[in-house]
């Protein structure tokens, strides 16, 4: 059961709000979710740092009081690196959308996973380019309608867990807006993993995805999430027939390796030396 904790010293709240997302939208859920894993962990909220790039969930960096970076569509990795090299005592915490982290921002993903750099990337997946009018992201399922693809989407779409896993994060999660206790517990994990970690949380988008697939309003989004997901220890015990368009959720891989900025201190270390 989710503790009560003061979400006001948390948020921007007397200059940021009302917020801009569509009602049914599940980004604020998932905003929850971030504020009472940093709350739980004890973090200095002025030791916390928030980088996000462009579309919905580009928002979420504007509502917290934290240290803030809104940044460039597919250029959030970038900017976080920086900070986290030039403040590496420094939470930082970054938050895309699917397609903002896996398309034009795609490069970004697989290196900084590669690097191993001592950050949470948040990748909040909706299926869809849900601010610039609905275009196919690399999420969306085959056969999905979006506004580039009126007869269904042909292209096979990313897992983004096993995309991670495969370019060396150290911690891979997935979770819902659903499940939300569920997620508060994965993100808090992710944060305290001293290496690139990736949470990415099924988010419903009720306005662009659900209205363009007929999926009904945000409260049948959120229950579709409920009878279509499973844990990995369910999923550990189900045939692939039995997984088909089964969303899994919990903790993929948390397998700790050397981490990037501490590694170049090394570097510099050797180099004083000679």
């Amino acid at each position: 059961m989710q503790k009560s904790i003061d979400v006001y010293a948390y948020l921007r709240h007397e200059k940021k709000f009302p917020l801009i997302w569509c009602a049914g939208c599940g980004n604020g859920i998932i905003l929850g979710s971030i504020i009472r894993a940093v709350d739980g962990l004890g973090l200095d909220k002025n030791l916390v740092s928030m980088v996000s790039g462009i579309g919905c969930s580009g928002r979420t960096s504007t509502y917290v009081d934290f240290n803030t970076l809104h940044t460039t569509h597919g250029r959030a990795l970038a900017f976080a690196t920086g900070v986290k090299f030039g403040r590496p005592e420094l939470t930082t915490l970054v938050v895309m959308g699917d397609g903002d982290c896996l398309s034009i921002g795609g490069n970004h993903f697989i290196h900084a996973a590669r690097r191993n750099i001592d950050m949470t990337a948040f990748i909040f997946n909706n299926n869809i380019y849900g601010m610039t009018g609905g275009q196919v992201s690399p999420t969306t399922p085959e056969g999905m309608i979006a506004s580039t693809a009126s007869y269904g989407n042909r292209e096979p779409n990313f897992d983004a867990c096993k995309l991670a896993v495969a370019a060396g994060a150290s911690f891979v999660a997935r979770g819902t807006t659903y499940e939300a206790d569920s997620l508060d517990e994965i993100i808090a994990l992710a944060i305290q993993n001293k290496g690139f970690s990736v949470v990415e949380v099924m988010t419903p988008c009720p306005t662009i995805y659900g209205r363009y697939n007929r999926l009904g309003n945000a409260v049948k989004m959120l229950r579709m999430q409920l009878e279509d997901t499973v844990t990995v220890e369910e999923a550990a015990g189900m045939s692939p027939e039995e997984l088909k368009d089964k969303v899994v959720t919990g903790v993929f891989h948390d397998a700790p390796r050397p981490e990037l900025c501490e590694e170049y201190e090394l570097v510099i270390e050797t180099a004083l030396k000679k």
